[in-house]
């Protein structure tokens, strides 16, 4: 009597077979969203580029007080010791002298290009904050969803392992009622001995995957909800790679920082130009102590004798003209020149890389969407070839290599399928980070599709694909 192994059989036999493989239970499931919270409130680099922002924003109160009063304060104590010849004297006066000095800037033309240019270098930062933010987003899917990929493909290969083992034990049973010769055997125990191989590589890929999570959100995870087979594998909407084009020129992140650096450079330079041109300030200052302090000597040439404390009062304009700085300006000039140069290129290049990757990926998810389709309908043409193999092979049309090279070749599909279903989610929102548009509703949209009580070892494949499997071999023709 015929043994048929389908899919549906392998899996069962798998999940019970490898019931002492070391991968965690099922149990306190972490989802997608809630992973996400925990990267945004535990991740270092985000903590380390929200520090840096707040850093970088002190540009614009430290250029603006350039523009401002300034107010100071001091006090001089001076001690003289005079001594004269004829007649032989010898004085000693000491003095104090307290001053407050204001200067209100009226006319600095380089400080204020200087505030316009720490503006623009803030909202570049604000910027590069909020990519660093969005990134988060893709760098929590890509850990998230290589956890899964991960375990699903761990999944499938424990199910060849067990496939295969089926086999062996198949060629033996031949093998001792003499229906087979010893090479099946071989054959079949060098296709398990791979295969168990393959499992225990697939497991510290797992475990490996659970770790880059564990990094990103300095959280243990034990395992996570799973995806269901029922997400939607559709179309960018609008499936129209210009639209996507025009929305990241508009909306992408490090290319609208990026404009903000040229305007930075822009305003540095005429910062430094603006060093050729005068400066004008009002300065007030009061000064109060001892008259000695003041350089007054007693008596003065008016023979009018006073002690005592004397107090001065100024209100007046500082003009000062550059002539020549020994070509320090000119140098500085020439400097930003070069620097808004290589701003400006430095911006094409970042365009030319946003529309190159934007219609990449926009190709990347119509192509995945076929992709998902095909390798879908190829585990049902591999798990009938691999059952019309096993008959040919029992009946003597076929050998027991054929019947391996069908197993593996089924078993391929079904990681090819799922990798193309895991490519499919982080290709969409690729496109969207490129086109300046994810944000986290993104993740909670996908994770509607979530399975809370997700058990890789018998959700890895569709529930559908064994019975239309069998179907296929009950069309005619087969």
């Amino acid at each position: 009597m015929l043994r048929k192994l389908s899919l549906a059989i392998a899996v069962s036999w798998a999940t019970n077979a490898m019931a002492l493989d070391t991968q965690a239970p099922l149990s306190s499931q972490n989802g997608l969203v809630s992973v996400y919270h925990e990267a945004v409130d535990n991740n270092a680099d985000l903590a380390a580029a929200r520090a840096d922002y707040d850093a970088r924003k002190e540009v614009v109160p430290q250029a603006r007080a350039g523009l401002l009063p300034n107010l100071s304060g001091g006090a001089e104590s001076t001690s003289v010791r005079t001594s004269i010849d004829q007649p032989s004297l010898t004085t000693t006066r000491s003095a104090v002298v307290y001053q407050a000095t204001l200067a209100q800037p009226l006319f600095r033309a380089d400080r204020w290009f200087q505030l316009k240019a720490a503006e623009s270098v803030n909202e570049q930062a604000a910027l590069q904050l909020s990519a660093t933010e969005q990134n988060l987003i893709l760098q929590t899917a890509n850990s998230y969803f290589s956890v899964l990929r991960a375990q699903d493909t761990l999944a499938s290969t424990k199910a060849e392992e067990a496939a295969f083992k089926r086999q062996l034990d198949q060629s033996r049973e031949r093998f001792d009622v003499g229906l087979s010769d010893k090479t099946d055997v071989l054959q079949s125990q060098a296709s398990y001995d791979t295969a168990r191989a393959n499992r225990l590589l697939a497991q510290r890929q797992v475990a490996d995957a659970f770790e880059a999570l564990i990094t990103l959100t300095n959280r243990q995870y034990n395992s996570i909800e799973g995806m269901r087979h029922t997400l939607p594998i559709l179309p960018p909407t609008p499936n129209d790679a210009k639209a996507w084009v025009d929305t990241a020129a508009r909306q992408n992140l490090n290319l609208l920082a990026s404009n903000f650096a040229v305007e930075a450079a822009e305003e540095t330079l005429k910062q430094r130009k603006a060093g050729h041109a005068p400066t004008l300030d009002a300065v007030a200052q009061y000064k109060t102590g001892d008259n000695d302090g003041f350089g007054l000597s007693n008596p003065n040439a008016l023979q009018q004798h006073y002690s005592g404390d004397v107090s001065q009062r100024s209100i007046g304009l500082q003009l000062n003209i550059p002539i020549y700085s020994g070509g320090l300006t000119s140098s500085q000039v020439r400097e930003s020149y070069s620097r808004l140069n290589q701003t400006e290129q430095q911006r094409e290049s970042m365009r030319r890389q946003v529309v190159e990757n934007t219609r990449n990926l926009h190709r990347a998810v119509n192509t995945d969407v076929e992709q998902v389709q095909a390798r879908k309908q190829s585990i049902i043409s591999n798990q009938s070839a691999l059952e019309a193999t096993e008959i040919g092979y029992q009946v003597g049309t076929r050998n027991i290599v054929d019947v391996l090279d069908a197993q593996r070749q089924l078993y391929t599909s079904v990681r090819d399928y799922n990798n193309s279903r895991y490519d499919y989610i982080l290709d969409n929102l690729r496109l969207k980070q490129a086109a300046g548009t994810l944000n986290p509703g993104d993740l909670e949209a996908l994770s509607r599709y979530l399975k809370a009580d997700y058990n890789p070892d018998k959700d890895f494949l569709p529930p559908d694909l064994a019975q239309a499997a069998e179907a296929n071999m009950r069309s005619p023709g087969n």
